[in-house]
This record gives structure tokens, sequence and C-alpha cells, in this order.
């Protein structure tokens, strides 16, 4: 049976403003051999899958600095220490990405973004009845469009390689279970 490994010591290594890198020393409970794990320390993040009343899934084009490329995404974002929930996360960035607000979110899912080497949270909320409510928030470091896209195309915008982030990708996936399950309501 597999145990959890017992921890010798931690240092922070260094301080990134979006997150920091530690050092971790731990004793295989297996071997009893000591292993030196580096791990990344950052906040929980959220994805929203977002919905207008005729089923269009509002979706956003963003340029990624880490691959160099436009992705076309699910709004979603950082969860603030003065953010209530994963879902008040949801709607904020919701609104402040898109302009689009919507019923009262729905929190649908949660995974480990990495495990082996993260150690946040990441949610999917999903808010229905979208509707335009206001214009856009965007940070200083981001310039986003939105696009709406019948929720239909969504899964073949997955399969062809134009929704990529693997992320998004699970969200959507966390939404379909839950849609499956629930479309009634």
């Amino acid at each position: 049976m597999i145990q959890p490994w017992r921890e010798l010591s931690s240092r922070t290594l260094g301080n990134y403003r979006i997150f920091s890198v530690r050092q971790e020393r731990k004793v295989s409970p297996r071997t009893g051999r000591e292993h030196d794990f580096f791990v990344l320390d950052t906040s929980d993040w959220v994805n929203v899958v977002a919905l207008t009343p005729e089923r269009q899934m509002v979706l956003i084009e963003q340029y990624r600095h880490g691959s160099n490329t436009v992705e076309l995404e699910i709004p979603g974002g950082i969860i603030d220490k003065a953010d209530a929930s994963p879902a008040a996360t949801g709607v904020r960035e919701l609104a402040e990405e898109t302009g689009y607000q919507g019923d009262a979110p729905v929190l649908v899912g949660q995974v480990f973004p990495n495990p082996a080497i993260l150690r946040n949270h990441c949610y999917t909320v999903l808010v229905r009845n979208c509707r335009l409510a206001k214009s856009v928030e965007l940070d200083e470091g981001e310039d986003l469009a939105t696009k709406l896209v019948p929720m239909e195309q969504v899964p073949e915008l997955v399969a062809s390689g134009q929704i990529r982030h693997s992320l998004v990708v699970a969200a959507l996936y966390q939404f379909d279970l839950w849609w499956k399950k629930n479309e009634k309501i």
C-alpha cells in the first residue's frame, strides 16, 4: 500500500510573484532513503464554463507567454485572497474578462494542475444564462477577445486542437460529465 513520504525539512528557494519554489527533503517509507523534491507553491485557480440562454459558450482568445501562442480558452484566473470562494472568483473573472454575468455559479469540478510539482487546485465553475452586462476590465498584462460558440461545437474545437490548454480541456470534460447528469436542472 502506498504511504505518504515523511517531510524532514522544507525551505523556500525563491519567490517570483505568482509562485514560490520550495525544496523539500523527504524520506521514502518504502526504502528509508532521503530525497530532495522541488515544489511550486501558487494560488488556486478557477476556470469558468459560461453559457448564454441560447446555449452559446463564452470563450476567449488570448496570447499565452509560455507557449508564445494565441489560445482559445474559457475565462478564468487566480483565486485572490479577498475572494470568498472559487465560485465567487469565477463570477469576478467572467465579468472582468468578458463583461458577461449570469445565474448563480455552480462548482462542477476540481483538479490538481500537476500534483508532481504544484501544490494548488484548479476549480471548474459553471455560470448559466449569461448575458453581456458590462464592459471588460482587463489587467495591464492581458489582451482578450470574447467569442461565442454553440455549446455543441466545443468538443470538435478540442478534438481538432483549436482548444489545447490542458486545464481548459479538463474543465470542459468536467462540465460535460456534469451536463449529462444535470442538464434538466
